[in-house]
């Protein structure tokens, strides 16, 4: 069973394209700071490894793997075409000495 993981907060690239702009997802869970690569996140949850969401203002929505022009990205069911509510997360601080992946 995948493991159900909440995003607060990501990293993005210097790149306008809003499929490849988001280059790491993180947050808190089970009390320690984790970050992943979206290249991790689209792995664990392809393997069913992973289950991530976001809740913002009350609304959860889940976050799933898609396909724009031959790039896999990250995007939440909410979005329509880009992955503009991940795009509104605040920028993950840097992770230190004895934060892990989730």
């Amino acid at each position: 069973m995948a493991e159900r993981i909440k995003v607060s907060c990501i990293n993005k690239s210097n790149r306008t394209s809003p499929y490849e702009r988001i280059q790491f997802i993180g947050g808190i869970h089970n009390n320690s700071r984790w970050k992943l690569s979206v290249a991790d996140a689209i792995s664990g949850i392809e393997q069913s490894k992973y289950e991530f969401y976001t809740q913002v203002n009350g609304h959860v929505r889940q976050i799933k793997v898609t396909t724009r022009l031959g790039v896999k990205y990250l995007k939440t069911e909410a979005d329509s075409d880009t992955p503009d509510n991940l795009l509104s997360l605040p920028e993950c601080r840097e992770l230190r000495p004895g934060c892990t992946r989730p």
